[in-house]
């Protein structure tokens, strides 16, 4: 009996060895250099930045200078930005989902709104920004047709895409699909069963949805906005090419300090990008638990 767990023993040795030798983790060593190249580091460097001066002595100096009013409002102006966008592309892209999911719609016509959807989500960026001066700008298609057509100046009548408002109008342009996108698996998720009880219970569709289905899909409207937030907050292409940079937002503040002749101070800068990081890691952490809400009521 002892040999023939002593033979047992040397045979698991030898497995647990032979499993020692797996090179197959190999493959993943292009994703976890991908990763320090271009996420850890940068992110390692911007914090001993935020802390060091232009001679590389430790300072917090950056950090007090956070609380610059300049700089208070850049923040507050991308916060009122991203919170009017979050709500806005929330609200409008659930219900554009629950028509696209819940409407009776024919397949083809839901294949082509979330086909639409991961195309019209990802088109930001100096082609969006361009593409809204085209279409909305002083001498864009939509402006003239209304001028010339129906004589309407929508510009003399308050409307200005290089505003508060005008950004917020083209950053929904990838709201909207985004909500789209990650509601339309979660009102999938909502089970038929569910309705038919609260049916059999007497529930009409409004209440149905009222005490039903809304708290369930709750956790996971907010989650979503949550991170249509973050999407909003962290912009800067579209934003400074569509106005130039007139619009005190954080991103392009960064930018300035960081690149700029006037208030070139990279440390700064780089204080400043730590402030965003930290408000885009609280929107992930609460874009997080609330996912993990929602998993657990449609499994």
């Amino acid at each position: 009996m002892s040999q023939l767990v002593q033979v047992e023993a040397q045979t698991a040795r030898m497995q647990v060895g032979r499993r020692g030798w797996d090179w197959s983790w190999l493959g993943v060593i292009p994703f976890f250099a991908f990763a320090v190249a271009f996420l850890i580091w940068p992110c390692f460097s911007l914090v001993l930045g935020s802390f060091q001066d232009p001679q590389g002595h430790w300072t917090l100096a950056n950090i007090r200078d956070l609380g610059q009013p300049f700089i208070l409002e850049a923040y507050w102006l991308s916060i009122r930005i991203s919170l009017v966008t979050a709500l806005v592309g929330g609200i409008f892209g659930f219900l554009l989902a629950y028509a696209v999911t819940q409407g009776g719609l024919p397949r083809f016509v839901r294949s082509g709104f979330l086909s639409f959807g991961g195309v019209a989500s990802n088109f930001a960026g100096v082609p969006l920004a361009l593409a809204f001066i085209a279409t909305l700008g002083r001498t864009g298609l939509v402006t003239a047709v209304l001028k010339t057509v129906f004589g309407i100046n929508i510009y003399d009548r308050g409307f200005n895409l290089y505003t508060f408002w005008g950004l917020s109008l083209t950053y929904l342009y990838f709201q909207f699909p985004l909500m789209l996108l990650i509601m339309a698996p979660a009102l999938d998720g909502l089970k038929r069963e569910w309705r038919e009880a609260a049916e059999n219970l007497g529930a009409t569709s409004g209440e149905y949805w009222r005490y039903v289905a809304l708290p369930i899909l709750m956790p996971s409207i907010l989650g979503t906005m949550v991170l249509l937030f973050g999407n909003a907050f962290g912009a800067q292409a579209t934003a400074f090419a569509l106005t130039g940079g007139s619009l005190n937002l954080t991103t392009i503040l960064i930018g300035q300090q960081i690149t700029g002749d006037v208030l070139h101070n990279p440390n700064l800068g780089y204080a400043l990008a730590l402030g965003m990081v930290v408000v885009m890691a609280v929107s992930i952490g609460l874009y997080t638990l609330l996912q993990r809400t929602t998993s657990k009521w449609l499994r």
